[in-house]
């Protein structure tokens, strides 16, 4: 009777769930079978149920910038969990420890091209006069006062150092010989002095010759300069002097050595409005300059010549100002007005 009961409670627990285990029932704390069974007899349908599984749901971002590209993958592992198993050996569920997510960062590299600029610089193609940095020089177009003393001669615009041969001063200007001890391979020729006597009258004059006695603040006169000063009698004047514009509104001249060539290059710059600081030489339109070297006696040269026959010229004066002359010839002796003065 007691058996076909226990019968009957398995049969009903059986129809009512599709994964079972019988397990032997264990006696009471107290050592005794729960009333109305026996130890030998009896078993119990017990039901486990299938313990929750978790579900990991891998997802991938991919994150892109301007400079990197990274890629996350997120890699999980399935963990099996035991549906059933006996109760005093096996737990009902049983949970594994989730691995740590793999990340893999690719990096992707990015060229920059960086922008760039580029300048062109075009040459005129006629006579041009411009601004630029002043050059080097002692002095500027306008100076401050010098104290000295001036003395007078007969003067020679052609036969002066300087050699302005041919050259007429314009109406408005003297001539006047500058100091040996200055002369600065003739850098000083061609320009302009104002010289106040002891009265107070002042007078201009340029210079185109050399007084190889006289001391820097010494300058010799013409004799028709000195006299708006002072009678000649007087010989020697105290005087202050000061560089200043010539004044000069036509066009400054170039004019070629005897001898010049396209093997030996030498030019002097005439007529200038102020002491001239530079002269260069350009074969390829202006692209490139090349410098020349003044002599004591006003010429600017180039031993070796510019292997052409004509060539364009740049003229600087002492305050920066520059006239440039195209297609300059350098046949000997010739002579080539610009259109602009310095």
């Amino acid at each position: 009777m007691k058996y076909q009961r226990v019968t009957s409670i398995a049969l009903a627990a059986l129809s009512a769930s599709t994964s079972v285990s019988a397990v032997p029932l264990k006696l009471e704390e107290n050592g005794v079978c729960p009333p109305g069974y026996s130890a030998s007899v009896y078993y119990i349908t017990v039901t486990a149920e299938a313990a929750p599984t978790s579900t990991l749901t891998s997802t991938t971002t991919t994150t892109t910038t301007s400079t990197s590209t990274t890629t996350t993958t997120t890699t999980s592992t399935a963990v099996e969990v035991p549906t059933a198993g006996e109760i005093e050996t096996i737990p009902t569920s049983s949970v594994a420890d989730e691995p740590e997510p793999t990340v893999s960062e690719v990096p992707t590299h990015v060229a920059v091209v960086k922008p760039s600029t580029t300048t062109t610089t075009t040459q005129a193609a006629t006579t041009t006069a411009s601004e630029k940095p002043a050059a080097s020089t002692s002095s500027s177009s306008s100076s401050a006062a010098t104290t000295g003393k001036a003395t007078f001669y007969g003067g020679n615009v052609s036969g002066g150092t300087c050699s302005f041969t041919e050259y007429t001063l314009p109406s408005d200007l003297s001539g006047v010989a500058f100091s040996g001890e200055a002369w600065d391979d003739a850098a000083n020729c061609g320009r302009c002095v104002s010289v106040t006597g002891p009265s107070g009258n002042s007078v201009k004059a340029m210079i185109v010759d050399k007084c190889p006695e006289c001391a820097p603040t010494h300058l010799d006169l013409f004799q028709s300069a000195f006299e708006e000063l002072a009678p000649a009698s007087e010989g020697v004047i105290a005087i202050s002097y000061n560089f200043i514009p010539c004044g000069i509104d036509s066009p400054i001249i170039l004019k070629n050595k005897e001898g010049t060539s396209q093997y030996w290059f030498s030019m002097q710059v005439v007529n200038a409005n102020e002491a001239v600081a530079s002269l260069e030489v350009s074969t390829d339109g202006g692209s490139n300059w090349q410098s020349t070297t003044r002599t004591f006696y006003n010429f600017f040269e180039n031993s070796a010549g510019f292997g052409t026959d004509t060539v364009d010229v740049r003229v600087t004066g002492v305050s920066g100002r520059s006239v440039v002359v195209k297609n300059v010839g350098v046949a000997s002796g010739s002579s080539t007005t610009a259109s602009g003065n310095v």
